[in-house]
Formats: structure tokens, C-alpha cells, sequence
């Protein structure tokens, strides 16, 4: 019924153009009033041309949509897309989307504007002599007119496409696009929808990497805080074993802090963020051990404020700066040196600076680097890019390094 319609549509305007035709004819008076037969010609030709583009319309309709309605069939096609981004992502990817589409031309519009406009030209053929000469369907056929216009709202924003002859509209009646305009905003929803899913594939790609990331460093976290390191653990109870023959205070004293590293230093399972004060109570029950097996050749300074104590902050960073100090800056010296822990912190960051007077870099290589490592990696996970890690020379001998966190500004007092 809609086919049929929209045929003896056609009709009726061409009919009526006649009518008007013979109309104006008479009323000029030219030849007694009778209409010239190559005028009756002319219009028979535009007749069955409309009619037989008419029906190719109808079928590319039918082949692209599926069938054939009112909305369908028109010349002139609008449709909405809803686009879960902002209004900035959702420009590019409409410009990406229009600059794709073949023989597009002026494509335009201020990103402020958020609005987009092109013209699809009809191809044209590459020698001047086919130019010159007009096939029948180039003089029925049109340029199209594409338009974009996003509308934003909370967090997301629509898109109306719109794709229509760039003739005006009563021309719609007598001269049927033959489903152009459909085939261009069916083109644009899909490329649209397309691009909006191949984002949120890599967002979830992202999103997966970034938790796969963080569960295998949750994972070796807490294998670390599970371990004590073999031949730490079996120095020191080593050196307390001999210190109870020799000095058993200080044996008691090594033994004491030993459990109180031991049991600082059991896993998070509830994966939730330590505080620089339980931190540096970890710390300090380590390098209480260590002064008592290196003796005056370890000599510790903290300087950390109080109200900077229930500030958040990773598990076991700290021990990693403090244990890299001692194995590879103080212990291989002669003589020993020593060890500073400085903390200060504000409204916006935690600044954590642990520096030795030792051998500094070293150019043997000693040490993996593997802490560090883990340590930057963790941190990037963790804070992104909020946060940062900086290790350099100590003056006038050592090393130096700082690690920057973001404070939210929950437990910071004074």
C-alpha cells in the first residue's frame, strides 16, 4: 500500500504540472492555445524516468530498511543516536564517522558549536569530454546534505543525523532520491554504533589489564609480606643465638624486635592501605635488628611529624627504600654510615625521602632493581599519575630517594 502511494504521488505531481503547464500556455495565447507536441514528449519522458527511479527507489528502500512506510521511503531521513560519552568524545567520533563516507566534501563545524556539516558530491568522471556530456540519471541525480548536531546532557549526549537532497523540498515529488538519503544515515548510525562499541571494548580491554595488573601485584605483595627473607631470618637468629652466651639483654632486645617485625609484617588480606605510622613502625623494628648486629656502624635518624603518622599509604614501600639503603649502600662500607627517614606532608601530597651516606651507585651492578621496580609499578597502578618515585646522589656521598603520594586529606591532622 505504501508503494503504491508513493507512485501515485508521483503521478499526481507530474499531472499537476501539466495542468499548470497548459495552463500558462493558454493564458499566453500562442498557437490557438494547443501545447506544442515536444513539450507532451518532454513531460512523458519525465514522467516514466520519475516513475521507473520511482520504483528503484522502492527496492533499494526495501534491500536497506527492511521495508517500506512513510518514514522510509522519504527523501529526506533523520535519526537519533544516543552516545554514552561526552560531548568532546562524541565530536570525534561523528567527525571520524562523516570524514569516512565516500566523495564527502566541506565537511565543517566548530567543535563549540557541536554541530557538523558536509556534502556528499556526486562522482565525477575523470576526462573532460564525459563532463561535458550529461547521462540521463546525472541530471535526475542531487548532492546530498549530511548534518550532525550533538546535544549534551548528564555525562552523555545525543546525536541527530540528517541526510537530505540538496534541492528543495518539492522537488521531492516529482524526482525520487532512489533511497540515497537512507543508505548515507543508515551508513552514519552503524559506523556510529560501530566506533561507540570498538571504545568500549578497549575501555574493558583497559579496565581487565589494569585489575589483571593489580591482582598479580596484590599477589606478589603479598608473597613478599608473607616471606621474611631467608637469610635474614637465619642471621639473625644467628647473631641472637651467640648473643645469648655473650650479652643475653641485648639477645632479648634482638628477639623482641624480631617479633615485632614478624608480626608488622603479615599480609593485608583485606587489601586496604597501611599508614606511614605502621609503616615506619615496621621500619624501625628492622633497623633496630640491624643496629644491633651492625652495632656503631648504623646510626639512625627519623624525622617524621606526628599529625603525618595516620596518612594512607602502600604497604612495604617504605621497607623497600630502607632495606635498599642498608644491603647496597651502608653494610658493603667500611665503617658503616647513616640513615635518614623524612616525611612531611600537606593538604595535597605526602612527600617520603629515605637517604644514606653510603657507597652510593654502585658501578658493579649490585643489586636487581627488582624492588624498585615493583615499587614504581605499584605505585602507578595504585595513584596513576599522581604519584611519583625520584632516587638520585646523596650530597655529599649516597643515595636519595623520594616517593610522592596524593592525600585525599582523610586522617591528617594539625
Amino acid at each position: 500500500m505504501a508503494s503504491l502511494k508513493f507512485l501515485g504521488r508521483i503521478v499526481v505531481a507530474w499531472v499537476a504540472a501539466m495542468c499548470v503547464l497548459l495552463v500558462a500556455w493558454g493564458a499566453i495565447g500562442w498557437n490557438r492555445g494547443e501545447l506544442p507536441w515536444i513539450f507532451t514528449l518532454a513531460w512523458f519522458v519525465g514522467l516514466m524516468v520519475a516513475l521507473a527511479r520511482g520504483v528503484t527507489h522502492l527496492y533499494r528502500v526495501r534491500v536497506i530498511a527492511g521495508r517500506i512506510d512513510a518514514e522510509t521511503v522519504s527523501n529526506r531521513q533523520r535519526r537519533r543516536v544516543e552516545v554514552p560519552f561526552a560531548a568532546d568524545e562524541a565530536f570525534d567520533i561523528v567527525e571520524a564517522v562523516m570524514r569516512e563516507l565516500p566523495n564527502v566534501h566541506d565537511l565543517r563545524g566548530p567543535r563549540s558549536g557541536l554541530q557538523l556539516r558536509a556534502t556528499i558530491r556526486l562522482p565525477q568522471p575523470a576526462d573532460a569530454a564525459s563532463r561535458r556530456i550529461r547521462t540521463p540519471r546525472a541530471t535526475f541525480d542531487r548532492n546530498t546534505h549530511i548534518s550532525a548536531t550533538i546535544t549534551p546532557s548528564d555525562g552523555s549526549c545525543s546525536v541527530m543525523f540528517v541526510c537530505e537532497p540538496d534541492s528543495g523540498a518539492w522537488t521531492d515529488w516529482f524526482n525520487p532520491d532512489m533511497g540515497t538519503s537512507l543508505e548515507y544515515v543508515e551508513t552514519l548510525v552503524r559506523a556510529t554504533t560501530q566506533r561507540m562499541g570498538d571504545r568500549r571494548n578497549r575501555e574493558r580491554a583497559d579496565a581487565r589489564q589494569t585489575a589483571m595488573e593489580k591482582e598479580l601485584t596484590a599477589a606478589q605483595l603479598g608473597l613478599l609480606q608473607a616471606q621474611v627473607e631467608p637469610h635474614f631470618l637465619y642471621n639473625t637468629l644467628a647473631s641472637a643465638q651467640e648473643l645469648v652466651r655473650t650479652d643475653p639483654a641485648r639477645a632479648d632486645r634482638m628477639l623482641g624486635h624480631l617479633i615485632d617485625y614478624l608480626r608488622r609484617s603479615l599480609p593485608r588480606t583485606d587489601g586496604s592501605l597501611s599508614t606511614l605510622g605502621q609503616e615506619l613502625e615496621r621500619s624501625t623494628a628492622w633497623l633496630e635488628i640491624m643496629q644491633l648486629r651492625m652495632g656503631e656502624r648504623l646510626a639512625v635518624h627519623v624525622d617524621v611529624p606526628e599529625h603525618a603518622m595516620p596518612t594512607p599509604m602502600p604497604s612495604m614501600m617504605l621497607q623497600t627504600l630502607v632495606e635498599n639503603a642498608i644491603k647496597h649502600g651502608l653494610e658493603p662500607k667500611p665503617g658503616g654510615g647513616g640513615i635518614w627517614i623524612r616525611a612531611g606532608v600537606d593538604t595535597a601530597v605526602l612527600s617520603i625521602t629515605v637517604a644514606d651516606d653510603g657507597m652510593g651507585f654502585r658501578s658493579d651492578g649490585a643489586g636487581t632493581g627488582i624492588g624498585l621496580k615493583n615499587l614504581r609499578e605499584r605505585l602507578r597502578l595504585t595513584y596513576g599519575s599522581a604519584a611519583g618515585f625520584t632516587i638520585g646522589n646523596n650530597f655529599p656521598d649516597g643515595v636519595a630517594a623520594t616517593i610522592v603520594l596524593p592525600v585525599s586529606g582523610g586522617g591528617i591532622h594539625g
